[in-house]
């Protein structure tokens, strides 16, 4: 039960069950109380009248006199009664009626020695029951306020004689009624008012969570979105620590980008402390060539100097190559990524790439998610693809294979474009400098396409790496796998 809002409506649930059950408990306590009172008070009148008619039997055997002694009688009604708090008694006797009364505990101004009027009636009914059965008997009479206790045990000596004892019984039933009902008026508010107080956080709680839930959904997928105080102190401090990731964060990748570009300045730096020798022997053979030709021209017929002047024209054309080709890998890229069908442009790197590959033989397959769009720079990465090709159709086996292949992963915004070629593969010597200028295993190379093409995959946020064409490293062949992420940064 990981959500808010079960564990929230099983514990309101809970809350009325418990009110119910205290509820129940509060009834059945005042049933039992109210009982328990009367049960003591008919027990205490009983066990008097008891007392009282066994005393008697005591006092006076049967064969001592025919009529009660009514003297006796108020004597031991007297001491057995003045023990019982609340509780009045007396004799009576078919035809004789009431021989002796007392009510010793009697709490007026006065000693009371006239039996109730209003109760006689119900004394003298039991009376006669108890004289005619020969057995005690009992009969309450419950009235809204107390309850009214008879009693009576007949006299063993005096056939048709009978002692009866009364008391009252306050049950307080009205009030407690009432105070029972107010009770459980209040408990019911309260389950209300704590159900309502419960629903009241939960909806305020689950909106204040569908709002952050909002929040995220409305954000950028590079950004971090910076989320508003909620007036709920728990979701505050997630908020507030969220909040906090999300300056770090970006503060971090600020860094991070920094770093990343001091890493290109550094590559660069040190690519051209490498490249200035490279870059003097290039030039210097060109130059020479081109002064050979010149002195030669000069101690020649005139006949000859156009053919000087051609092999110039071919020294110069190979400079201004060279030249171009480092003003390219020195500047810096300006993209503009957009969204690119991959299909038609992978057709179009193929289709630049099939005179030289046609001259040597070489077949030009497309393989991949050539019906997947990516977002990246289609100049710059032209370029890239275009040297890759170029340099694969130069290393392929004659009538050979190279293979151009796209893999777009949806899940991390990447797109994998990869050349292979059935070559020999690069040797294991120049790995370590094969991306650097001037690291070229042909003579008539000057290693600068593959340095050029990651540049484009580092402009992009990608990298630019080689693998042998078979995991296993058998069979020869080079693959190199350009990296562009789905958005470039």
């Amino acid at each position: 039960m990981r959500s808010l809002r079960v564990q929230l409506i099983l514990f309101w649930g809970f809350l009325l069950a418990a009110c119910a059950l205290v509820a129940a408990v509060i009834v059945v306590l005042y049933q039992t109380g109210s009982g328990a009172q009367v049960a003591a008070s008919q027990s205490h009148a009983t066990r008097a009248c008891e007392d009282i008619a066994t005393r008697y039997a005591k006092s006076v055997p049967a064969a001592v006199a025919d009529a009660p002694q009514a003297d006796l009688l108020r004597v031991l009604l007297h001491v057995v009664l003045l023990e019982v708090p609340q509780v009045e008694g007396g004799v009576w006797r078919a035809g004789s009626g009431m021989l002796a009364y007392a009510y010793p505990t009697y709490e007026g101004s006065s000693a009371k020695v006239d039996v109730p009027a209003a109760e006689e009636p119900l004394i003298v009914q039991t009376a006669r029951e108890s004289a005619g059965a020969g057995r005690p008997a009992v009969n309450l009479v419950r009235g809204s306020r107390e309850v009214l206790i008879v009693a009576a045990c007949p006299l063993a000596a005096h056939p048709g004689a009978a002692v009866w004892t009364m008391t009252r019984a306050h049950s307080g039933a009205i009030a407690a009624q009432k105070s029972l009902r107010v009770g459980i008026a209040v408990l019911a508010l309260l389950v209300v008012a704590s159900g309502g107080w419960l629903g009241w956080m939960l909806l305020r709680g689950l909106r204040q969570v569908r709002r952050l839930e909002s929040a995220f959904a409305d954000a950028q997928e590079d950004t971090v979105p910076r989320l508003e105080r909620t007036g709920i102190r728990e979701l505050d401090r997630i908020v507030d620590g969220f909040n906090g990731f999300g300056a770090r964060l970006q503060d971090a990748r600020a860094r991070l980008k920094e770093a990343t570009a001091q890493r290109h300045r550094d590559l660069r730096l040190t690519s051209l402390g490498r490249m200035t020798a490279s870059v003097a022997h290039e030039i210097r053979n060109p130059i020479a060539a081109m002064r050979l030709k010149a002195e030669n021209a000069l101690a020649a017929p005139p006949t000859r100097h156009a053919d000087a002047l051609g092999a110039i024209v071919t020294q110069i054309d190979r400079l201004e190559g060279l030249v171009q080709s480092l003003l390219a890998l020195v500047q810096p890229l300006n993209l503009q990524p957009r969204g690119v069908p991959l299909g038609d442009w992978l057709r179009e790197r193929l289709e630049a790439a099939r005179p030289a590959a046609g001259a040597r033989g070489v077949r030009l397959a497309l393989r991949g998610d050539v019906s997947a769009e990516a977002v990246f720079d289609p100049l710059h990465a032209a370029r890239a693809i275009d040297s890759l090709l170029d340099n694969a159709v130069r290393h392929a086996a004659d009538g050979g294979e190279v293979v151009l292949s796209a893999t777009v992963d949806a899940a991390r915004r990447r797109c994998t474009l990869a050349v292979e070629d059935d070559g020999p593969g690069v040797p294991e010597a120049l790995r370590p400098q094969l991306f650097e200028p001037f690291a070229t295993g042909r003579a008539d190379g000057n290693g600068l396409g593959l340095a050029l093409a990651r540049e484009v995959a580092l402009a992009h946020g990608g990298d630019l790496h080689y693998a042998p064409r078979h995991a296993d490293g058998s069979g020869g062949g080079a693959r190199f796998i350009l990296e562009l992420p789905w958005r470039a940064s």
